[in-house]
């Protein structure tokens, strides 16, 4: 286990990461607002409704409640700014502020907020596609943070990243080193937990991290181009 504290790569185009400051900003202010840390049932009935159920999107088990404040499909946006704890919601921010600067960088404001909510529908989708009869909500911003980890490992892999390996020993390793391993465990564990519900939606961190590195991929000369300009 690790959390990321800095990498080496500076700012080229942006002079500050006004997106993702402001993606953290409204994930911090919904788990306040929505008051998910209060109680297991108040988060139980904001996760069914805001969150995206895989039975419910895919019409296979009925609805656990009848509090439905969006339609199924919107709930593939409004469930990647929901956490289920404090630890969950601190960690995915740590990963985004970490790495997602350079992204943004990269792209520019408008097209990494698109990226972002975009890596985020893909990875609720496939983890819908693992677990179609699933009637346990997905939050949280794993997927679409995900998808900037593989965006990160296509555009910078030769980038030094500071870790606190389990915690407690820091490492500079390479980006290609450390988002690989990451992207490796999470492979093994959602093949080793493919046919439980464990609260950890692996699928979807697997399914985000492709869907950035494919459509980075896709782009990369461009936005080297960017940088390099």
């Amino acid at each position: 286990m690790f959390v990321p504290l800095h990498d080496s790569t500076p700012l080229k185009v942006i002079r500050f990461q006004a997106v993702t400051l402001t993606i953290i900003a409204l994930n911090v202010v919904m788990y306040l607002a929505t008051g998910a840390y209060a109680s297991e049932q108040v988060l139980a009935l904001i996760a069914t409704g805001w969150g995206v159920v895989p039975g419910e999107i895919t019409g296979l088990s009925p609805p656990v409640y009848s509090y439905e404040p969006v339609p199924e499909p919107f709930t593939l946006i409004t469930y990647q700014f929901l956490h289920g704890g404090w630890w969950h919601l601190i960690s995915n921010m740590l990963f985004l502020w970490v790495f997602a600067d350079n992204i943004e960088d990269a792209y520019g404001h408008v097209a990494f907020a698109l990226l972002y909510l975009t890596c985020g529908v893909l990875a609720a989708l496939a983890h819908v596609l693992t677990m179609p009869y699933s009637g346990a909500p997905l939050v949280g911003a794993s997927g679409a943070v995900s998808g900037i980890l593989g965006s990160y490992i296509v555009l910078f892999p030769r980038a030094r990243v500071w870790i606190l390996l389990f915690l407690r020993l820091p490492l500079r390793i390479g980006a290609l080193w450390v988002l690989g391993g990451w992207f490796g465990l999470q492979v093994f564990s959602w093949w080793l937990e493919r046919n439980s519900e464990t609260g950890i939606a692996w699928g979807a961190h697997v399914g985000g991290f492709i869907a950035g590195a494919a459509i980075t991929y896709a782009v990369r000369r461009r936005l080297w181009m960017r940088l390099e300009a």
